[in-house]
């Protein structure tokens, strides 16, 4: 009973400390959203990437998502090998100092935590105030759940199983490097599992030197990770995960051979195990730091294992390839899927339009903004072939719903092309203006507009994700962000209007510019989170009017 009593106890406090850790994920990727990508590409040297890496990663709570992210500026050309290589080295060091932060063991932190975040994520609507709650509540259940492994591991450390359990380990190093690695691997997270093994070691549960082992196997196993989430991606993207995994892992086998097979010890006997555990940990991911001079010659092997297959060049892209497939006599579920995919394909045409726009307030390029203009024309004719494609369908084999879902994704197509139009009929003519009359934004206002873009950028990849699960929660999230955009730029209009009467002189000369931008944005948003509107409304979770009866 003891035995089934433990392992209920100890999965529990695991899924707790996997749920903590996403949650401050999810609240920190709803607070920052696409201000990662600004920071990430705005360094060049490798040695300012890795200190964005370490930052990164500790934000993110995970090397592996850090790895990923990367790993998609580098398959879309954002970032060179070298250079992501760099941020990736860095994120794995970020996240050994966060386990560092998150293994503290103060009594009173997690009920003053659990507190303050409680009442900023239930009591408050800012959108920031409201992720920084989620954080904060994530890290008090981060706390909680390593207090749960720690009881969890007493009634069994009596036993005579674990300690069975711990002599065979000891003996057999390669088995828990592969457990260590399996368990990262498995659960997603080797701050999860280094952080569960610091807080069984720290109990006398298993031996530091078994301790040694798994956390060595859990950075292999956090190198595994992207390799099995980026094989869906681009060549040069999956190449990233690939060579970290080189790096990380050959430095994690060479480590374990080393410690395990020489009396070289690790460190003194008199030091706690569950610190030492930790300061070895990011003592290895230190050292990683000595690859960053050798990246380049790394690049050329990796190429040749991970080669870009040589296709046929064509004519046209194929993003700019419709995917509507000849109706003729189709199934309705089948032609509705077809439509649908074609509207995602408007809302990816419509992301690779906004995402360069700020660039061309930055510097202005005329060769991207004609191809930004080619691309609403493309936008343009793909909602001419929606309408067409709808009017085709066999309406007469529809049934009610699906007649509505059609027109559900027409009105949807309809939004998003309005939406191109704004992007080339006042974003880019506004840049242009900016350019030619040698305007200059103040920074504190081009760092306001720089915040809105980066939200309205998160909030289209939401709109596309609501779009294929049509989720009533991520609707819920959605709508309520029409409400923060709006927020945004009324209070960048009053900031920008208080620098107007401080007598700022480039506020002065850009307030035409500065005001219809972030204006625009706003409208911008209004026709992509137009998405979440019928779904709502299916639920009767939305008011048909906001006026006092």
């Amino acid at each position: 009973m003891i035995i089934i009593s433990f392992l209920l106890e100890l999965f529990s406090a695991t899924m707790l400390l996997l749920f903590s850790v996403r949650m401050v994920r999810t609240g920190i990727e709803r607070a920052f959203g696409a201000s990662f990508q600004r920071q990430v590409t705005r360094h060049k040297h490798p040695v300012g990437l890795a200190i964005v890496g370490v930052f990164l990663a500790i934000v993110l709570q995970s090397s592996a998502a850090v790895t990923l992210l990367v790993a998609g500026f580098a398959g879309s050309g954002t970032l060179a090998f070298v250079q992501s290589m760099a941020v990736v080295l860095g994120g794995d060091l970020g996240s050994a100092l966060l386990i560092q932060i998150l293994s503290l063991k103060l009594s009173w932190l997690a009920p003053t935590l659990l507190t303050v975040g409680g009442f900023l994520f239930l009591k408050t609507e800012q959108k920031r105030l409201k992720q920084a709650g989620r954080i904060i509540l994530g890290i008090a259940l981060i706390l909680i759940s390593l207090g749960f492994l720690r009881d969890a591991i007493g009634p069994i450390r009596e036993s005579s199983l674990l300690p069975a359990i711990a002599g065979y380990l000891e003996r057999d190093f390669l088995t828990a490097f592969i457990i260590g690695a399996g368990l990262a691997f498995v659960m997603h997270s080797s701050v999860a599992t280094i952080l569960m093994v610091v807080a069984i070691v720290s109990v006398g549960a298993l031996p530091f030197s078994v301790g040694v082992s798994i956390l060595l196997g859990a950075n292999m196993g956090s190198a595994l990770i992207p390799i099995w989430l980026s094989r869906g991606m681009e060549p040069r993207a999956q190449r990233i995960p690939l060579a970290n995994l080189i790096t990380r892992g050959a430095a994690a086998v060479v480590a374990l051979l080393v410690i395990n097979l020489t009396a070289i010890p690790v460190f003194p006997q008199s030091w706690n195990d569950g610190q030492s555990l930790i300061l070895l940990h990011i003592g290895f991911n230190s050292l990683l730091f000595l690859f960053l001079p050798f990246l380049s010659v790394l690049d050329r092997p990796v190429s040749m294992m991970i080669p870009i297959p040589k296709v046929e060049v064509k004519t046209v892209p194929i993003q700019n390839q419709t995917v509507l497939n000849d109706v003729g006599e189709a199934n309705p579920t089948l032609a509705l899927a077809s439509l649908r995919h074609e509207v995602l394909r408007m809302a990816g045409l419509l992301r690779d339009m906004l995402s360069p726009v700020m660039g061309l307030y930055e510097t202005f390029d005329a060769k991207l903004l004609s191809h930004i203009q080619l691309q609403d024309l493309i936008v343009n004719e793909a909602l001419d072939m929606v309408r067409t494609y709808a009017s085709n369908m066999p309406h007469q084999d529809m049934s009610k719903d699906q007649l509505k879902e059609m027109r559900e994704l027409m009105d949807y197509a309809i939004a998003l092309e309005a939406a191109g139009d704004i992007i080339v009929k006042r974003l880019l003519p506004l840049a242009k203006e900016k350019s030619q009359k040698g305007i200059k934004l103040s920074k504190i206002g081009f760092s306001e507009l720089l915040a809105i873009n980066d939200q309205v950028e998160v909030n289209l990849k939401t709109a596309t994700n609501v779009l294929i699960s049509s989720d009533v929660m991520t609707a819920r999230l959605l709508l309520e962000e029409k409400a923060e955009m709006a927020r945004m730029e009324r209070s960048s209009r009053k900031k920008h209007l208080r620098r107007l009467s401080d007598g700022d002189i480039d506020s002065a000369k850009s307030s035409d510019i500065h005001l219809e931008t972030a204006y625009t944005l706003k409208e911008f948003n209004s026709w992509i989170i137009s998405v979440a509107h019928p779904i709502l409304a299916r639920e009767g979770q939305l008011l048909a009017t906001r006026l006092v009866d």
